[in-house]
């Protein structure tokens, strides 16, 4: 048990207090206390700072969370993430996985366990995928999210797939995000040279972000940003409307009945 759980643990018990009490106090899910317990979520830096209140324990939790988000996330990521949060606009372009920020907890445990992790690894991955999630899309302030997936993404096999398209048509109904179906017959297209977003910031500053094997690699440079802004737009053209995106993926859902 990594110290974060055992303090999480130590302290709720230490008050008899059952996880739907601490969860009721804090105003969050008792699913989400026990999460943070085992290990499968972190605590966003606010409910850190709530259970740091709650348990009298200075920032020590809060200290911890941010450990233990920093330890679960590639190095060479964290700078894209800061402008993630703070993107007013993502434009999100994946020719074999879905976005992230889309996945549902079971197809991003899937995706992260194909790589070389432990179990321990996986379940601080997968709790950081889904507290990016939360950080970028559950925010106040105006922001507008859109991925372009290819159809082949949406067709790919798995239990989960059911679950994951559902929840592609219940969060595409959200006015800031839209999700956009790149159809398998389009043929090539700008798109083949691998995944990338483009992100506008406060003051219309615009970045991009590119994946690849090894890491990703945050692009700043205003020629390597018009570049993806080109591909984007050459994308979008040939990409199905979301309305059209939905119909498709309403459809798939039905085949897997």
């Amino acid at each position: 048990m990594s110290e974060l759980q055992d303090l999480l643990r130590r302290e709720r018990t230490k008050r008899n207090l059952t996880q739907v009490q601490v969860g009721e106090a804090i105003r969050i899910s008792n699913s989400a206390i026990g999460g943070f317990e085992t290990g499968k979520l972190i605590p966003t830096d606010g409910t850190a700072a709530d259970l740091d209140r709650l348990y009298e324990t200075g920032k020590e939790i809060q200290r911890l969370a941010t450990a233990a988000r920093e330890e679960a996330q590639a190095p060479w990521l964290r700078s894209w993430l800061d402008n993630e949060r703070r993107a007013l606009v993502l434009r999100s372009f994946q020719p074999l996985v879905l976005p992230g920020l889309l996945q549902t907890e079971a197809y991003a445990r899937a995706v992260l366990a194909t790589g070389p992790r432990t179990r321990r690894r996986l379940d601080e991955a997968v709790a950081v995928r889904l507290e990016r999630q939360s950080a970028t899309l559950e925010r106040d302030e105006n922001f507008q999210f859109t991925g372009i997936v290819a159809e082949s993404v949406l067709r790919q096999p798995g239990s989960f797939m059911k679950d994951q398209l559902e929840h592609l048509v219940d969060i595409g109904h959200r006015p800031e995000v839209q999700i956009r179906v790149l159809p398998a017959d389009v043929g090539m297209h700008p798109g083949v040279a691998g995944a990338f977003v483009v992100a506008v910031l406060p003051g219309d500053r615009r970045i991009g972000y590119l994946d690849d094997q090894l890491s990703g690699r945050v692009v700043t440079a205003a020629d390597d940003v018009v570049s993806l802004e080109q591909a984007w737009d050459a994308l979008s053209g040939l990409a199905l409307t979301v309305s059209q995106s939905r119909d498709l993926m309403l459809r798939m859902i039905d085949e897997r009945e």
